[in-house]
């Protein structure tokens, strides 16, 4: 346990990011009866701007957000706010998301799945200082750190890709097919053909089969 002293659980303030109302709403149902949410934000703009101005505890933060993603929130507030604590709460377990935000400075990474007694534990933790993440993650992060991932290369190579490209990427190493990646991005076949050739020479790969491997040996998949 860290020696830092962290806040009563009723006396935790919250800050909720995510660009879903809905998820906002049903989590401040979730946790309010145990601390004090105090701001919420749905893109990285709203989500600076309530956390400079509140200063909570904790900040529940989703990584994929409009304006610049979890990372950019994490960077521009404690770059004024050092004593934020932020723990991420995501529907992605992917590698590059994981390592981006805890690069920027997340004390935490747990996925939508979390129960609500496991989300308030960890918050009550991050506010203390200790670090929390889901199990599959804390194994990951941990690969990461000890270099059996290649961390650095997996930044370095998805950055070559566009948005579009990361998500045909990643719909085409989990084993669908052209017309199943077209159906699901609502684009054509021959788009999607484009995509995958792009991606291809991109990251200097040969087929699908080779592609396939790339994001499976970094846990993009």
């Amino acid at each position: 346990m860290s020696d830092e002293q962290a806040p009563g659980l009723s006396e935790l303030r919250v800050v909720i990011v995510d660009d879903h109302a809905m998820f906002r709403a049903g989590v401040r149902h979730e946790i309010g009866q145990h601390c004090e949410v105090v701001g919420e934000g749905e893109d990285v703009a709203t989500a600076v701007a309530v956390i400079v101005e509140t200063e909570p505890d904790v900040v529940l933060l989703d990584v994929h957000l409009p304006g610049g993603g979890g990372a950019e929130v994490i960077k521009q507030v404690l770059a004024v706010k050092p004593d934020v604590k932020f723990l991420a709460l995501s529907v992605s377990d992917a590698a590059q998301d994981v390592i981006g935000v805890i690069r920027a400075g997340a004390r935490g990474y747990v996925t939508k799945s979390i129960s609500s007694e496991e989300l308030v534990e960890g918050m009550v933790r991050v506010a203390g200082g200790d670090a929390v993440f889901s199990p599959r993650l804390a194994g990951f992060v941990l690969d990461a750190f000890s270099g059996s991932v290649d961390v650095s290369s997996i930044d370095e190579d998805l950055d070559k890709l566009s948005a579009r490209e990361r998500e045909v990427l990643k719909l085409i190493a989990r084993g669908y097919s052209y017309k199943e990646v077209a159906k699901e991005l609502f684009i054509s076949i021959k788009t999607v053909e484009t995509h995958v050739s792009s991606v291809l020479r991109k990251l200097q790969l040969s087929n699908r089969h080779q592609l396939t491997k790339w994001a499976t040996d970094r846990h993009l998949v």
